[in-house]
């Protein structure tokens, strides 16, 4: 999607384009809030703001739209001055599979799931942990993350997991995700994800669950005078 929409943003405005986006999603994962930035020259800026987005929309492949563009200041960092990213993954158990209409973002489950153990299960992992059980480590890159929300709801035959954080390492929630769904399938205790935490290394018992029914709702920024300290934070390596 970033190639795509940098090419894209190079044909409008004639001249090349570096975007830093908030999230760096893997393949097959969705975004319905994804949130980018790049540096452009004020005259470049000017002639084309106001009709940005509607040339981008003749130019982008056809699932992948902006919803809007806007000037912002200049210490705005889409992915360093977030505080929060928001996610949900969708899953049903249903012997049908999922809704032809929601096939590209909702996961077909083979079998049934106990939505209550898997919530019982997702409420110890909130609040600052190492989550390297659940995380394939990157050289240089820490695993502590502040979960801030994991909440597992039933609706019918639809399961949703939403999950937020201040950040999220690399299958972070595809892998938390896996973890509760073998806690709901009852292969596992609904203590087992959270003992997962006193773990310094991936956890090979960990599945991964397919990147389809996964979306990026929405990240969080702070207020404009807040945005240069925000980043500064984020930037530094948190303790470990």
């Amino acid at each position: 999607m970033q190639a795509d929409l940098e090419e894209g943003l190079a044909r409008v405005l004639r001249v090349p384009v570096s975007l830093t986006v908030a999230g760096r999603t893997d393949a097959g994962v969705h975004a319905t809030g994804q949130v980018a930035h790049a540096d452009l020259q004020r005259p470049v800026w000017e002639e084309q703001r106001g009709k940005l987005v509607r040339r981008l929309r003749g130019v982008l492949p056809r699932d992948i739209a902006v919803r809007a563009v806007r000037e912002v200041p200049f210490d705005f960092d889409a992915r360093f001055s977030a505080l929060a990213r928001h996610y949900v993954y969708r899953l049903t158990d249903v012997d049908a599979g999922p809704d032809p209409l929601r096939r590209a973002d909702t996961v077909g489950w083979p079998r049934r799931l106990d939505a209550d153990a898997m919530a019982a299960a997702a409420a110890p992992l909130v609040g600052l942990h190492d989550f390297a059980a659940f995380c394939r480590r990157r050289e240089g890159a820490t695993t502590i993350r502040t979960l801030l929300d994991l909440r597992v709801t039933r609706e019918g035959d639809l399961v949703r997991v939403h999950a937020s954080a201040d950040a999220f390492c690399h299958s972070m929630v595809r892998s938390l995700v896996g973890a509760l769904t073998a806690v709901g399938e009852s292969r596992r205790t609904a203590d087992w994800p959270a003992a997962l935490l006193r773990s310094s290394e991936r956890s090979s018992e960990v599945p991964v669950v397919p990147p389809g029914g996964l979306t990026l709702l929405r990240v969080d920024y702070p207020p404009d005078d807040e945005l240069a300290a925000r980043a500064e934070v984020t930037r530094a390596v948190r303790p470990t």
